[in-house]
């Protein structure tokens, strides 16, 4: 006999019983519902890549937490730790079959060896959007655009936060501090988590006391001030008009054009915000970060920016230009779970056909399959009666003399009030003959001598 081997799951990785998968399901149906409703087209890539792949500009904290490792042909190979960087290979492997401007989605896992917390995992699923081959605003805008749109149809109220990488490179050059400017936007970014006072003493490490101030001044939120009011004070800062700053003022205009005021009572406001800053090293342009209105603290949940040299960095033509953004679908769900606001975890079925007959099982399918082909979802019970259920057989009595309520078919009413069904379809002693009982589970109520056409106008009118 085998060694008995203890069932046990590695920490930050999960397993999903069906009621939680489904509700992942569903929302990710809806996202890529939203994605496609801008015209975005899917792609996907492998998991594992060669490491130089994607170690080759995702720097520091990158390479800390990437799972890489020797195949059995002694290839150094990882697995992907975003879906951003194996796009960039993609693009640039492929770029004689795409056409550009591309606008793609990818939503799949990553993995990252990271402490595990509330919302964050090891092994998690990401969302992307990218528009890959134009450097306009208006793509910047419509990623933005469509962060609001898909999170709005999720059910939360979001502030997006905006900045511009080239902006706060420029201030840093105004300061000259330039040179630095790696360390002090990895510094800077982290400031949500380190706190005002410690992010302080890591740039003062870096630059000085005197520029550590200056670089916080232009950093700070200042109470009361608009976007406008941010724009015109860090373009002063960082040494007055420029190409940066005239791109993110041109982005306003378009929130302005497309959302009156550019923010929303339904919750999407644009926020300039020179905070954000993005910790990875190939972001140099427009920059974003997402939070919930409702639980800001859960932190970022969908963030991106434009990545102009990145597909560069695997291409020995021409750099091209990007801009993307990604939704943590673990950590959407967290909040979403958090605020209440999770679907419930509905069968795929609308109905299900019982069971009196094990040896008739061949016809049940068939009377399923007529239901199906009506648009009716259908499930068909494989055993005449189901082990392990409940009180719950109260509530559907059993009667001798009933043999729609015999013993054996109650079981198979709790079974499929379990699964989340409201339909039970009973079929007669010739299952495929118009002699069907149709109970509603919810109202405890049947209908007899239906036909199948009958039992699915039912069913999709909802009354019986």
């Amino acid at each position: 006999m085998a060694a008995f081997i203890e069932p046990k799951l590695l920490k930050g990785f999960r397993d999903f019983l069906p009621p939680a998968e489904m509700i992942r399901r569903h929302l990710t149906e809806k996202i890529e519902a939203s994605f496609r409703s801008f015209g975005f087209v899917p792609i996907d890539t492998p998991a594992l890549e060669y490491a130089e792949i994607l170690l080759g500009k995702g720097g520091g904290e990158t390479e800390k937490q990437i799972y890489r490792f020797k195949d059995n042909g002694e290839r150094d190979v990882a697995l992907r730790f975003d879906l951003t960087v194996p796009f960039a290979r993609f693009v640039a492997l492929h770029q004689a079959e795409l056409t550009f401007p591309l606008k793609r989605y990818h939503i799949g896992k990553v993995w990252r060896g990271e402490n595990a917390q509330r919302g964050r995992y090891r092994e998690f699923t990401q969302c992307d959007f990218d528009i890959i081959g134009s450097d306009s605003p208006a793509a910047d805008f419509e990623i933005i655009l469509m962060i609001r749109a898909v999170l709005l149809n999720l059910g939360a109220g979001v502030s997006i936060r905006i900045n511009h990488r080239g902006l706060f490179n420029r201030f840093l050059a105004h300061i000259g501090q330039r040179e630095k400017s790696v360390e002090v936007l990895r510094t800077v970014d982290k400031i949500a988590k380190t706190g005002h006072d410690e992010t302080a003493a890591a740039l003062a490490a870096i630059t000085g006391d005197a520029h550590a101030r200056k670089i916080l001044d232009f950093t700070a939120a200042v109470s009361g001030e608009n976007f406008e009011e941010t724009l015109n004070r860090i373009t002063e800062l960082s040494g007055g008009p420029s190409s940066e700053s005239e791109r993110l003022r041109l982005i306003r205009r378009f929130m302005n054009d497309t959302v009156s005021g550019g923010n929303s009572a339904e919750g999407g406001d644009f926020i300039l915000d020179p905070s954000i800053t993005r910790g990875l090293d190939y972001y140099t342009g427009v920059v974003f970060e997402t939070f919930l209105t409702e639980l800001p603290d859960i932190g970022s949940i969908c963030s991106g920016g434009r990545y102009d040299n990145l597909a560069g960095l695997y291409s020995k033509n021409t750099a091209i230009s990007g801009v993307g953004s990604s939704i943590g679908l673990d950590r959407m769900i967290a909040a979403l779970e958090n605020l209440n606001k999770l679907p419930a975890a509905a069968s795929y079925a609308a109905a299900a056909i019982a069971c009196l007959k094990p040896e008739d099982s061949g016809l049940y399918q068939a009377l399923a399959q007529q239901f199906r082909q009506q648009g009716v979802p259908c499930e068909v019970f494989l055993e005449a009666s189901s082990a392990g259920t409940s009180s719950a057989e109260s509530a559907h009595p059993a009667d001798a003399a009933d043999p729609i309520s015999g013993k054996q078919l109650v079981k198979q009413f709790v079974l499929a009030e379990k699964k989340g069904l409201r339909w039970m379809i009973i079929p007669g002693a010739e299952p495929l003959h118009d002699s069907l009982t149709l109970r509603d589970l919810a109202g405890r109520q049947n209908r007899e001598g239906l036909s199948c056409t009958e039992a699915v106008q039912i069913i999709q009118r909802g009354v019986l």
